[in-house]
């Protein structure tokens, strides 16, 4: 075809189809292409023009995207916030059997002897104790810093409150520390 010849008669009329075709769209070289082949000079114009489109149309698509992903993780975040809390609520009710459990003789309070036959004979408290990197020989400097009255015995609230935060936080060595 006689526009097919002519367009790619030479390399700057070459390129002008291969931008007109793939980057602007066939209709915009109607306008476009004869005043470029005109003036080569406002090729810098037209071009500048459509690749600031091009490119503001595509950064307007990103925003959106990045602020939908951003959207959705505070979500999640609120989500997982939850999720903690129910998870910090139900783990509170374990350790509160627990403690009945290891509290053979039901007065409502452990003694280091109690908490020490706890710890040998409940699997669960074993568990716990695992996980927390409490072995029998700490049970004693365990006692001490959960035992916060001072009075030889711990109550439900200086089991739980403790044993519930500190399986969930990875500062417990430091704590055995101080």
């Amino acid at each position: 075809c006689e526009h097919c010849t002519r367009a790619t008669s030479s390399v700057m009329r070459a390129n002008l189809l291969l931008f007109k075709t793939v980057i602007a769209g066939d209709s915009w070289g109607r306008v476009a292409v004869p005043v470029i082949e005109a003036y080569p000079g406002t090729s810098i114009i037209f071009v500048g023009s459509q690749l600031t489109l091009v490119f503001g149309v595509l950064n307007l698509i990103v925003a959106v995207v990045v602020d939908t992903f951003a959207d959705s993780r505070d979500r999640d975040i609120l989500n997982l916030a939850e999720e903690m809390e129910q998870d910090l609520e139900s783990d509170k009710q374990f350790l509160e059997r627990m403690f009945h459990r290891i509290d053979l003789d039901g007065c409502g309070q452990l003694s280091l002897e109690q908490l020490v036959e706890g710890a040998r004979r409940d699997h669960e408290f074993q568990s716990r104790l695992r996980v927390m990197d409490i072995d029998e020989a700490d049970l004693v400097q365990l006692f001490d810093m959960i035992d916060t009255d001072k009075s030889g015995f711990i109550e439900p609230n200086e089991f739980i409150r403790p044993l519930s935060r500190w399986v969930h936080d990875s500062k417990t060595a430091p704590r055995f520390i101080k």
